[in-house]
């Protein structure tokens, strides 16, 4: 049997979907699909689509604890400079930095996600 699904996309919710949209699109790369009052969708190189949707009321996760689900970016060799680059166009750094290896950031709304150069092969 083949597998039944395949991951289509991935949704952020957020208060400023074109803001999230811009950031993701300046990290990941891609073109945008669609940009409307609820939602902003956009194309990856990957395939994936990435939406960053309206929320009312939204508030940010926190981290540690509250984020449910984060991204785990693979960096090319140089993780400073990958780093300095998302920090350049509206990440931070999140408070909590629990290995080396990886660099704990928020995007603009409050999601964490991690850089790495440590990527398993597929």
């Amino acid at each position: 049997m083949t597998e039944p699904f395949q991951l289509a996309g991935l949704s952020l919710d957020c208060d400023d979907p074109e803001s999230l949209a811009r950031f993701y699109l300046g990290l990941l790369g891609g073109r945008v699909l669609w940009n409307d009052a609820h939602s902003v969708g956009i194309r990856i190189p990957s395939g994936l689509t990435v939406a960053a949707q309206r929320v009312e009321d939204y508030y940010p996760p926190q981290w540690p604890g509250t984020a449910a689900v984060h991204l785990d970016l693979a960096a090319d060799a140089d993780l400073d400079l990958c780093e300095q680059h998302a920090l350049a166009i509206g990440a931070k750094p999140a408070p909590v930095q629990p290995d080396p290896r990886w660099r704990v950031l928020l995007d603009p709304a409050g999601h964490p996600f991690c850089i790495t150069t440590r990527v398993t092969p597929l």
